[in-house]
């Protein structure tokens, strides 16, 4: 698992750090989510869209990874405006990717959206896992 660079380049801004240690900093993430989204103009849709994404990977980052980080950016890319977040755990990994990706299923912990859901609801979508070594999801929602 590599650590997460500084963040974006190419002028974007710095990243805000939220920890994930408990149920208290999923919700603060998802606060500094909704803020970024609305100070980008982001219509109330995509909010909402990203900030369900943003909800169900910190929960898992937390459930699942055992607690972890998430990074916050404002980004830009020619015109287009976004909200990036990178969410970086060192729990044991998901050992079946294919399966975690698949429509409709759930571990039964979480709020039954998955990692196929989240996918769904945002514009940009990586995940990077390694069985024993942890897991990184990044996604990115861009202003139309």
């Amino acid at each position: 698992m590599t650590t997460p660079s500084a963040g974006p380049t190419d002028g974007d801004t710095e990243a805000q750090i939220q920890p994930i240690r408990g149920n208290d900093d999923v919700v603060r993430t998802r606060q500094a989510v909704r803020e970024s989204a609305q100070r980008i103009g982001l219509s109330l849709v995509d909010q909402t869209k990203l900030v369900t994404a943003a909800s169900e990977l910190a929960r898992n980052t937390l459930i699942h990874g055992g607690g972890g980080t998430a990074y916050l950016w404002v980004v830009e890319r020619g015109r287009r405006r976004g909200v990036q977040v990178r969410f970086v755990d060192e729990g044991p990994g998901i050992p079946d990717l294919d399966q975690a990706l698949t429509d409709g299923w759930t571990s039964g912990d979480g709020m039954g959206l998955g990692l196929s859901g989240a996918r769904r609801l945002v514009d940009d979508f990586h995940i990077d896992t390694e069985v024993g070594g942890g897991t990184r999801v990044e996604i990115v929602k861009w202003s139309r």
